[in-house]
């Protein structure tokens, strides 16, 4: 490691040079990774729900829809309006009364739900469904959402999963550069009065800065990233990269008392030192983002690879480009030397250790109310519920739910060859469900009020087209409700008595089965998570017991974290439940990993138990403190800010998950040292004193 930290030091000047000329490239791949906006698109390719999409698209030309509520409006000039959105790019079709009948036919003569469907007489109000031709979150659609709502009066609500994305892009498209710059602020703040050099922390946060661009341009190789992603990846990877930054930096200030201030020589040694160190520790952070990876929705393996490049990029960062920043910058740093605000908390490491069984005693006391909290908290799956009520997507929806009584719009596939008689029947069977609104088939349309020959080629081509046929449900339930589900599994029911190929699609039973995958998902990333991390401690350390002790620590204060929101009534993101208890596991083991080490070297050195665990606390304490409230630094501002929930959601958790994994390591952590130190240094490697 020393060679490697010598070659850094003398080529630093070729090293600055060559990271700031691959920022270029970084930039350009940046700027032409897509962002996905659409959350149910990571669902497994090969279930039905998803296998329907794709026959929807492919076989209808149609992958996307909208509801417009039209009120005050006469059909004259819906029909004026519906022929602008059908010259739209992308858009497929419209449809609303007048495309279903001539108007010479009253709606009085419609089917009462077909009527009830396209029709509020007391609200003045009537329904047009936009079709698009392509992807619910595809470029096109959003653009053709867009270019609608340039065309829309105020009587007019779009409303719809597809316009639901669009409000998503456009509300992330323009907090994004405000989260990198919170981030990038409050975690400044936090190394000003923490660090003893003003012009370090700016060092820092560019060495930094730099390999999450290095991060996000390599993105461009997958296509794609999701935008919960792209919301959280810089944020995420500065906080969990900073304590490199600050282990490295310690690491110089202590070889430069050692080498007598030969500070490239101290610099050497501190990156071969840092090396040693942060290899062991960042594995153990990799190591929870790829656990990620192994989920079913594979939104976990587009956030996963991206933050496990993350990390590599940011230690390779931390040991070459930050090393020879501050070599360069030494007279700029010399000048801008002060006191740390923050005071000296070392000594407070004696009183700890002294007072250990009240520790432990509250570490029982706290574990099983919070076992049970974590095992309660409630999330919840609906996408556009904890929206802004501002954005028009959710005006719309709201408007559609007040208007028509419509919660969720459901899409059968079903075989062309069904027959009429067969159709008719599983549309009457649909609509005594509970809480079906409306059922409808090109078949159940079309009888004695309105014979077939009536009913436009368009909306015949709409229904049924080669193979499959289309129908539509309408429920009253909202999406991701128990009611809704429970919709869906009746409906499937009946459908299948039909036709044994068909399937139901739609947001609701997306949603449904995100349900169910995600449920499964979290039990394997949990398992995969510990397990690998179990693994890489018991090699690095070389030890039974300690794996046990550092993952059950930071465990607890996953549970801890976790459980708060149980007691506090605060219903959750789904995608948390799954990925916080990972992304905390492997980004603040680093705290237990670190004070293990210098307990370590004390009992090898000879220390006796107490002195050994104190002493580790005491050197140990500050970078801990430091590293946990640049990570809180980096995500409390984005927590506060976003208006989206599962943004703000995750990043408050990852901030209150920092400060408590924090807490947990320096009060419980040295608790457990003490109580099973006898055991510890039994099955454990380098613990006893050399001979």
């Amino acid at each position: 490691m020393i060679k490697f930290g010598k070659g850094v030091v003398k080529f630093r000047i070729p090293i600055l040079i060559l990271s700031f000329l691959l920022l270029i490239p970084a930039a350009i791949g940046y700027f032409n990774t897509r962002v996905n906006y659409d959350i149910l698109s990571y669902l497994p390719s090969d279930i039905e729900t998803m296998k329907g999409q794709d026959i929807l698209l492919n076989e209808f030309g149609t992958g996307a829809f909208s509801f417009v509520v039209l009120e005050g409006m006469d059909d004259k000039d819906i029909d004026t309006l519906a022929d602008e959105i059908e010259d739209v790019d992308h858009v497929k079709d419209v449809i609303w009364y007048g495309s279903v009948a001539d108007f010479s036919i009253p709606k009085e003569v419609l089917p009462d739900d077909i009527n009830e469907f396209f029709h509020n007489a007391d609200q003045d109000s009537q329904l047009m469904a936009i079709l698009y031709d392509d992807s619910m979150a595809s470029d096109g659609t959003m653009a053709a959402i867009d270019e609608i709502q340039t065309k829309v009066t105020d009587q007019c609500y779009i409303s719809g999963m597809a316009s639901v994305i669009n409000d998503i892009r456009k509300l992330s498209m323009k907090e994004v550069p405000i989260y990198v710059i919170l981030a990038v602020v409050l975690s400044l703040v936090v190394l000003s009065l923490t660090m003893d050099s003003g012009f370090v922390p700016f060092l820092f946060l560019l060495s930094i800065g730099m390999a999450i661009i290095y991060n996000m341009g390599t993105n461009v190789f997958k296509g794609e990233i999701s935008y919960i992603t792209q919301a959280l990846a810089a944020v995420l990877q500065l906080g969990v990269t900073m304590d490199y930054s600050i282990f490295l930096w310690h690491s110089y200030e202590e070889q430069q008392e050692r080498f007598d201030g030969d500070k490239k020589r101290a610099m050497a040694h501190a990156i071969s030192a840092t090396l040693t160190s942060v290899i062991g520790s960042s594995i153990t952070t990799v190591a929870g983002f790829v656990a990620l990876c192994f989920m079913s929705f594979t939104l976990g393996l587009d956030l996963g690879v991206v933050m496990a490049k993350g990390v590599i990029f940011g230690v390779i960062g931390c040991v070459t480009i930050l090393p020879s920043m501050i070599l360069v910058f030494d007279k700029l740093i010399e000048k801008t030397k002060h006191r740390a605000i923050v005071p000296d908390l070392g000594k407070i490491a004696s009183w700890i250790t002294k007072h250990y069984v009240v520790f432990a005693i509250l570490f029982v006391i706290i574990l099983f109310p919070a076992i049970f909290g974590y095992r309660n908290t409630s999330v919840y799956y609906d996408l556009a519920g904890t929206l802004p009520k501002t954005l028009q997507s959710i005006k719309g929806n709201d408007k559609l739910t007040s208007d028509y009584n419509m919660g969720a719009t459901d899409i059968i596939i079903a075989d062309s060859s069904l027959s009429a008689k067969d159709s008719q029947n599983m549309i009457a069977e649909i609509e005594k469900v509970d809480g079906v609104k409306m059922a409808a088939s090109l078949d159940s349309i079309a009888g004695p009020s309105i014979p077939e020959e009536v009913i436009p080629d368009n909306v015949k081509d709409i229904m049924k087209n080669g193979d499959y046929q289309m129908m539509l449900v309408t429920s009253e339930y909202a999406t991701a409700s128990d009611e809704v589900n429970n919709q869906c599994d009746e409906i499937n029911k009946i459908i299948k008595k039909y036709d044994d190929s068909a399937m139901l699609i739609g947001e609701a039973p997306c949603t449904k089965d995100l349900i169910e995958i995600t449920n499964t998902d979290f039990a394997r990333v949990s398992a995969v998570s510990i397990g690998a991390i179990f693994v890489i401690i018991l090699f690095v350390f070389k030890s039974i017991s300690l794996p046990v002790i550092l993952v059950a620590v930071i465990e607890f204060a996953i549970f801890i974290n976790m459980g708060i929101p149980y007691y506090t009534g605060t219903v959750l993101p789904f995608i948390a439940s799954i990925v916080i208890g990972t992304i905390q596991l492997g980004a603040t083991v680093d705290y237990a990993i670190l004070m293990t080490n210098k307990y370590k070297r004390n009992r090898n050195h000879g220390m006796e138990k107490r002195e050994a665990i104190s002493s580790a606390l005491q050197s140990s304490i500050q970078s801990i403190m430091v590293s946990a409230f640049s990570f809180f630094a980096a995500t409390f501002g984005v927590g506060l800010y976003s208006n989206i929930d599962m943004i703000s959601s995750l990043c408050n958790l990852m901030a209150r998950g920092a400060i408590i994994s924090m807490f947990v390591v320096i009060f419980i952590l040295p608790s457990m040292f003490m109580i099973f130190d006898r055991i510890i240094c039994a099955t454990s490697a380098g613990f006893k004193p050399k001979k």
